[in-house]
């Protein structure tokens, strides 16, 4: 599959901005279901917790549309 530009009203939107959006919705459910389970309670620095979830989904989503 190629990554082309998306025309949204008008301007032209990278590829990797709408795989960024995609990943930070992903992160909001995996957050919420931490939260649940209570894993945020058990690590050092929950920030730092999400924002290296959020690398590894955003990683992950471009491993796996990318040709």
């Amino acid at each position: 599959m190629k990554l082309y530009e998306f025309n949204l009203f008008g301007v032209l939107v990278a590829p990797i901005a709408v795989l960024m959006v995609l990943s930070w919705g992903i992160l909001i459910g995996l957050r919420r279901l931490a939260m649940h389970v209570g894993v945020l309670q058990r690590v050092w620095h929950p920030a730092l917790f999400a924002l290296a979830i959020y690398v590894i989904v955003l990683s992950a989503l471009v491993i796996a549309i990318s040709p």
